[in-house]
């Protein structure tokens, strides 16, 4: 098989800026028998050691946090004024995981019992596949590579083929921060038969996929056969908000907007459904409209620019046979007059943010992942319809609520099915809380000290105190019988002893009989058993032992 070429075409001029090449198939199964050896040597560090690395790569991505923001900006398209905030995001969000790692990681106490120590160990997972996306590579690489790495866990990932360098700055950087060597490895690649072959490796744990639905139940099917591997997937979203009439409108147009415009909705939790009750709908429309009279569409690489370009041309399409199709079946652009939305670049991916009335179910702007700068609005009239419209939906990963009355609010949120429902807010993936999808939008989860638990195993112990307390006990009753004056010595066949020749042949060594050690012949004991150690042996410890031994009560003469 050649070694494809993968080439990012910039969304902003739509030319070629970056080419990679894929891997060989020698190459691409060296890859997770690379990672098993990494792991079994990584597996042995410290929790302590690992710590520290993090917090050292974590240093390095801030310093250098102009350069790689830059970068990001050229490659899929987000304006310049706003990238830097993606690396500082993820900066404390893995500074935050490093701060739960300690109590993430340590032994759970079982049920007391008397005579026993009874405690759940955590055990790194083995090597761990990362499968980022594109839209926000930083903050979704931290969620599944930090807590890999601090469990002790060899990590392969692979970018996006529209981000690849950020898979390569992060191994440069946590090498550089003292990680040892294929501890982190990363491939390019555009071939699902390769990453088929790497999901079905024996030797990879777990699976971390951030993408579509169909890429993740492509994930999924290829690791159907195996029942060790493990699949954690973050899939699409149709989030939807539902505005009550209570609501302060100027502020929650505002706070929508946002939601539904930053990075040019391209986000699995931008808002794409917007529930108004009717009471306040058409003011509401018109906050809106103000809101967005005052964003600017263009160049990314302008400060002043809020809206860039999405990232293919595919993904124009996408979204413009959305509005279409909307449009066909009585919806209404309800979009204000801006001088920048209507004479964007010539050259680049740019669609302009959209505002939709009069909408409904029938139109896939309303069922189907636009990832777009479209806000489809609805008007409802209870909080009862409100809701199952919200869950009409194969998608479930968050969803918000306007209101004033937070408690009424709170409420309804246990009605909505979706992973995360907030209340006056949206759009905000928070390291203490876990993400996790519902429906199509996913399953597994990242962050909060349950992100860890994916990416380690459990080891139930149950350690019999009673007989390392039976042990101590006979050992003081030799002691105390005065039968001896040394630990207990053990000789292995042809061992030499202080006190005697070959085995069995003492030399000027004399037993004293005591209460357990009813018999001696020629000074020494014989006995059946392996004692595996220097004290006085416990009876159960001889009843576990196999190999021949002799075991001699010393006593100078």
């Amino acid at each position: 098989m050649s070694v494809e070429t993968l080439t990012t075409i910039s969304p902003i001029s739509n030319k070629p800026i970056i080419t990679r090449s894929g891997l060989s198939d020698a190459e691409l199964n060296a890859l997770p028998r690379t990672a098993k050896e990494a792991f079994n040597s990584y597996r042995r560090t410290t929790l302590e050691e690992r710590q520290k690395i993090v917090k050292k790569a974590l240093s390095s991505i801030r310093k250098r946090q102009d350069d790689l923001a830059k970068e990001l900006t050229e490659q899929m398209g987000r304006p310049i004024a706003f990238v830097n905030k993606e690396i500082q995001t993820a900066v404390a969000r893995a500074e935050h995981l490093l701060k739960i790692s300690d109590e993430a990681l340590k032994d759970t106490d079982g049920e007391p019992e008397k005579g026993f120590k009874r405690y759940i160990k955590k055990t790194p997972l083995g090597p761990v596949l990362v499968l980022f996306a594109w839209n926000y590579p930083y903050l979704i690489l931290v969620n599944s590579l930090i807590p890999a790495l601090l469990c002790g866990n060899s990590v392969i990932i692979k970018p996006s083929p529209q981000t690849p360098t950020i898979a390569e700055h992060m191994k440069e950087i946590f090498e550089e921060a003292g990680l040892p060597k294929d501890v982190i490895q990363y491939l390019h690649c555009g071939s699902f038969l390769q990453l088929e072959s790497l999901v079905r490796s024996e030797e990879i744990q777990l699976v971390c996929f951030t993408g579509s639905v169909a890429g993740g139940l492509a994930v999924q099917s290829a690791a159907k056969d195996r029942v060790p591997v493990r699949v954690g997937l973050e899939l699409g979203g149709k989030d939807p908000a539902y505005v009550r009439k209570d609501v302060d409108v100027k502020w929650a147009a505002e706070e929508i907007v946002d939601g539904a415009v930053f990075n040019s909705g391209q986000s699995c939790c931008s808002l794409e459904r917007i529930y108004v009750d009717s009471e306040i709908h058409d003011e509401f429309v018109a906050a809106i409209r103000e809101v967005l009279k005052g964003y600017r569409l263009g160049d990314p690489f302008d400060k002043s620019t809020h809206v860039g370009p999405v990232v293919s041309v595919k993904a124009v399409e996408t979204i413009r046979s959305h509005i279409r199709d909307a449009l066909d079946k009585g919806a209404i652009d309800a979009t204000p007059e801006n001088e920048t939305f209507s004479s964007p670049p010539a050259d680049g991916n740019f669609v302009a943010p959209t505002l939709l009335t009069n909408v409904n179910h029938s139109m896939t702007v309303m069922t189907e992942e636009t990832f777009g700068p479209i806000i489809p609005v609805m008007k409802v009239q209870t909080d009862e319809e409100a809701i199952a419209l919200m869950n009409d939906s194969e998608f479930g990963l968050t969803a918000s609520i306007w209101t004033k009355d937070v408690k009424k609010g709170n409420e309804l949120a246990d009605d909505v099915e979706a992973g995360t429902v907030f209340v006056n807010r949206c759009d905000y993936p928070s390291p203490d809380l876990a993400w996790v999808g519902w429906k199509n939008s996913g399953k597994g989860q990242t962050l909060s000290k349950f992100g860890f638990d994916q990416r380690q195993r459990v080891r139930p112990s149950s350690l019999d105190l009673n007989r390392e307390q039976a042990a101590k006990e006979n050992e003081d009753r030799w002691r105390k019988a005065g039968g001896v004056d040394k630990a207990w010595s053990i000789m292995k066949p042809n061992e030499k002893s202080p006190y005697q020749g070959s085995l069995g042949r003492p030399i000027r060594l004399q037993c004293k009989r005591s209460p357990l050690s009813p018999r001696i012949m020629n000074g020494v004991q014989r006995h059946d058993y392996q004692i595996p150690t220097l004290q006085a042996p416990s009876m159960a410890a001889r009843r576990t032992c196999k190999s021949p031994m002799w075991l001699a009560q010393p006593r100078f003469t």
